[in-house]
């Protein structure tokens, strides 16, 4: 094997794909905050591409991270001189990149000096973060900013020491604006429908909670611009390192991705931006269109078969595909219930979209796990679910389907398979979700009467009905049957 790092990548195999230009000529102008593998899966290859092209080179990555554990990342990503190896997995075969536009991880240190000292930096131009739809402390029922949070209580209480990502934003910007830097662009590429403007809401309020005329100039000359984020990227386990291995390389962190990504993005950067475009970005003033069809199609997709999957002992989207109750659930939800309330975006309708989606979660070269598709419910329902059973709701359109998306959610959260063997764990407020899903299994509706993720939606007899029917036939006749019953209901 082949160890990752700067001095080996000419001694890699021909047809591995690796940098071309000088990484060491490499500027900085983004800060990352959230190095997973979605990012170094998308943001970072389009970036790498430009590159690549002898473009962007003064807009190289410096990566970071706000929790303990992201110091594990660090610290093998510096092994390596911040390369990654790309798996792309297509149904008929793989192929291999080594991507190279990161070139810093900034230290972890209570408090986030390094970090916000980083973003200070006139060079830094754009901030952009991947921090899940749960990390922007949004009140699930009124979307507003939740200054309750104990984390965001901390921050406000010590601006110049924060504990959060976008604490140490709201820092860094004081350093600029009082030092006559400027601001730079806070670009948010995460899963939520106008991820730009909850990031300005989110950044903004927490200024104002310790420096109200600093929130002013955040929103007066920061810009948020809004973007739809589309590739799918299995966690890292075992089997992901020993495929690097097989392939030759020596890689502690490779990511493995399917054959396709999609970056949507509205052109709004106060201090310039890379020409992602030539990447094969696409710059629109409707990214709204493009990330309601893929968060209420794609992502909600992935929570249709999720719960139920689990409740059935399936392990992988792919294994959930080729299973017909399952896959019969999602294709009768999706067209009957979905996609009539999704708009066409330019070249391509809602149905076109679902049979693109049908197809990648079908792609079994794509180890996407279950567990990991179904982990925080808690954020993903009320986000990619919920919206439509309220358009359903006024529309008086079916909803059958979706009642019964809640109620495999509801016997998920139960904690157990139907075989009896146990789930673990899988969402922030798992110790929460179990208790009610325990009450619910006598009294179904106690699980809609969470409305910090419901709202109003127990008071909804023709929801609520459905819901109950449901969860009371999962527990008397299985989740399978739950299925095959509503797939038979013309």
């Amino acid at each position: 094997m082949i160890a990752l790092n700067n001095g080996t990548l000419n001694d890699l195999p021909s047809e591995i794909l690796r940098p071309t230009y000088n990484r060491k000529a490499l500027t900085p102008g983004i800060v990352h905050i959230g190095l997973g593998n979605f990012h170094r899966a998308h943001q970072s290859w389009y970036l790498h591409r430009l590159m690549q092209q002898g473009l962007a080179h003064d807009w190289a990555i410096i990566g970071a991270g706000v929790r303990p554990y992201d110091d594990a990342m660090r610290s093998k990503l510096i092994a390596q001189d911040h390369l990654t190896t790309l798996i792309e997995l297509a149904p008929d075969g793989r192929s291999v990149e080594i991507v190279g536009s990161m070139i810093d991880y900034v230290p972890i240190e209570d408090g986030n000096g390094p970090l916000i000292r980083q973003m200070a930096d006139p060079a830094i131009r754009i901030v952009a973060l991947t921090v899940t739809e749960g990390g922007y402390y949004i009140d699930p029922v009124t979307k507003g900013f939740n200054a309750s949070h104990p984390d965001i209580q901390h921050d406000a209480a010590n601006p110049d020491k924060p504990r959060t990502a976008f604490g140490a934003i709201v820092a860094a910007l004081k350093l600029r604006r009082d030092q006559g830097i400027g601001p730079f662009t806070g670009q948010s590429c995460d899963n939520l429908q106008g991820n730009g403007g909850i990031l300005r809401q989110t950044v903004v309020s927490l200024a104002k909670l310790s420096d109200a005329p600093l929130a002013d100039w955040i929103d007066a000359n920061c810009s948020f611009p809004n973007s739809m984020v589309d590739c799918i990227v299995p966690a890292t386990g075992p089997k992901e390192v020993e495929l690097v291995k097989q392939i030759g390389i020596n890689d502690a962190v490779p990511v493995t991705h399917e054959n396709f990504r999609q970056w949507v993005i509205e052109d709004d950067f106060c201090a310039g931006r890379p020409q992602w475009e030539k990447a094969g970005a696409t710059f629109s003033d409707n990214v709204h269109g493009f990330e309601t069809q893929k968060i209420r199609i794609l992502n909600a997709g992935h929570q249709v078969i999720a719960n139920a999957a689990e409740v059935m002992g399936v392990t992988t989207v792919s294994e959930a595909m080729n299973d017909s109750s399952l896959r019969g659930l999602f294709k009768k939800v999706e067209s009957e219930e979905i996609t009539p309330h999704v708009t066409p975006v330019p070249g391509m309708t809602p149905e076109q979209y679902v049979t693109l989606i049908e197809e990648r979660f079908s792609n079994p070269a794509i180890v996407d796990t279950i567990r990991r598709i179904a982990f925080d419910g808690s954020s993903r329902h009320p986000g990619f679910v919920l919206p439509t059973v309220r358009d359903a709701l006024k529309a008086d359109a079916p909803l059958k389907g979706l009642a019964l998306v809640e109620a495999t959610w509801a016997r998920m959260c139960e904690g157990s398979r139907e075989d009896g063997s146990k789930i673990e764990a899988n969402d922030p407020f798992w110790s929460d979700l179990q208790a009610c899903a325990t009450d619910a299994r006598e009294m179904p509706r106690k699980w809609l009467e969470m409305r910090q993720f419901y709202g109003d939606l127990a008071d909804e007899p023709r929801f609520a009905e459905a819901f109950e029917f449901w969860l009371k036939y999962i527990y008397a006749s299985g989740t399978k049957a739950a299925l095959q019953h509503y797939l038979e209901d013309i």
